[in-house]
């Protein structure tokens, strides 16, 4: 049969929670299990993961296969990294005390780098309010400028064309109808003037003729 440590999902939509399992390559992801030798928490920053070492190197050392994503659970909770020293002890490379002696250095910088982590992460969280209530303030100031602007164009506009057309079209034409007709009346009083003094001056012509 063969054997796997893999994830089991537990939790709520889009809130996910996983059991890390021992269980039998043929069941299903979230079927029957043979053992749970931990838990892993995406949602925290950094990820949440508790981990048996000493059942995890039992089933390891049984041939059981961990998946891609268990393997590096595994790493980085050193369990790969103590199956490697106590190899070494196995072959008669060093002793027991000195693979624990190397296997508690090494988890002692691992854990200083977590709570880097931990400490930065918990940072970010402090300083990105900040950061987004800060361009808040800019964004109110821009939408009430086009508002003051936009009234005294509306308003202007109507006013001027209506005061501009009745005033200058009544003055122009009762100006020029009054003025042109009575001088073109006056033309036929003189006409008759003209026609009286050639006949005055034909009148003394004719006597001298005789």
């Amino acid at each position: 049969m063969a054997v796997k440590i893999r994830l089991q999902r537990h939790g709520s939509k889009k809130r996910p929670f996983y059991f890390i399992v021992v269980a039998d390559a043929r069941a299903p992801r979230d079927g029957k299990f043979i053992q749970k030798i931990g838990t892993y928490n995406p949602l925290t920053h950094p990820a949440t993961v508790l981990v048996d070492r000493q059942k995890s190197l039992e089933w390891l050392n049984n041939g059981a296969q961990p998946t891609d994503t268990v393997r590096k659970i595994l790493s980085t909770k050193g369990v790969l990294f103590l199956k490697h020293l106590l190899r070494g002890v196995d072959l008669g490379l060093f002793d027991h005390a000195t693979a624990m002696t190397k296997f508690e250095a090494w988890h002692q910088e691992q854990e200083s780098k977590a709570r880097d982590r931990q400490e930065a992460a918990a940072r970010e969280r402090r300083q990105r309010p900040r950061q987004d209530a800060a361009p808040s303030r800019p964004v109110a100031t821009q939408v009430a400028q086009p508002i003051k602007v936009e009234k005294p164009v509306a308003v202007e506009q109507p006013v001027q064309a209506e005061q501009a057309a009745p005033v200058e079209q009544p003055v122009q034409a009762e100006e020029a109808a009054p003025v042109e007709q009575p001088v073109q009346a006056e033309a036929p009083v003189e006409q008759p003037e003209q026609a009286a003094q050639p006949e005055q001056a034909a009148q003394p012509d004719a006597p001298e003729a005789e």
